[in-house]
């Protein structure tokens, strides 16, 4: 055999006691070369203990407690049905009670929508009196917080009806803006001094 080391594919063959035609040339090296004995003998004692090494088995919630930590992909709708399955009834008579009351309240729902479709111009005529209602509310709660707000200085410059709560919510919005305007210049302004005390 041409004079070089055992390559460690080679140790690996002898120490697993593997025969055949080409373990022969190995076994021979080992024989004269005293450094690849050395290692061949190194490498059966670390197969030695390692074999001697006590057994161990995974608890039986190993995989319990892998799955945990695993994120798992789950489509939208299967907490959605999970969420249904919770509350519908386990016996049979109540799941039909309640399939009845769905199909009635669908129903129900079905006929007042068709109806309302073909009552377009009724269904406007109601919104617009609704509209004009929260519009007269949400006038009398401005004029209500501006006099609670402003008190004497509004009553003294409105008029008297609607054009006192309009006028009461225009001086309401200057007073707000005025104030805006006043609260940021002066907030500039402590911070243009701040800068100027830092620099």
């Amino acid at each position: 055999m041409e004079h070089r080391h055992l390559l460690p594919d080679e140790f690996d063959l002898l120490v697993d006691g593997a025969e055949g035609f080409g373990v022969a040339p190995l076994v021979g090296h080992v024989e004269t070369c005293a450094s690849c004995a050395a290692e061949l003998d190194r490498q059966r004692r670390l197969v030695l203990e390692l074999e001697r090494l006590p057994r161990f088995t995974t608890s039986p919630l190993f995989a319990l407690h892998v799955m945990r930590e695993v994120q798992v992909f789950e489509p939208w709708y299967v907490p959605a049905l999970d969420s249904v399955r919770r509350y519908l009834p386990r016996t049979q008579p109540v799941r039909v009670l309640m399939g009845s009351a769905v199909v009635l309240f669908a129903t129900a729902l079905t006929l007042s929508t068709v109806w309302i479709v073909t009552r377009l111009d009724l269904l406007a005529f109601l919104l617009s009196v609704g509209a004009d209602r929260v519009r007269a509310a949400a006038l009398g709660l401005a004029e209500t917080l501006a006099s609670s707000t402003f008190g004497v200085a509004l009553n003294a410059l409105g008029g008297g009806g609607a054009t006192r709560g309009v006028t009461g919510v225009g001086m309401a919005l200057t007073l707000f803006l005025l104030t805006v305007v006043v609260a940021t210049l002066w907030l500039r302004g402590l911070s243009a001094i701040s800068r100027r005390r830092r620099a």
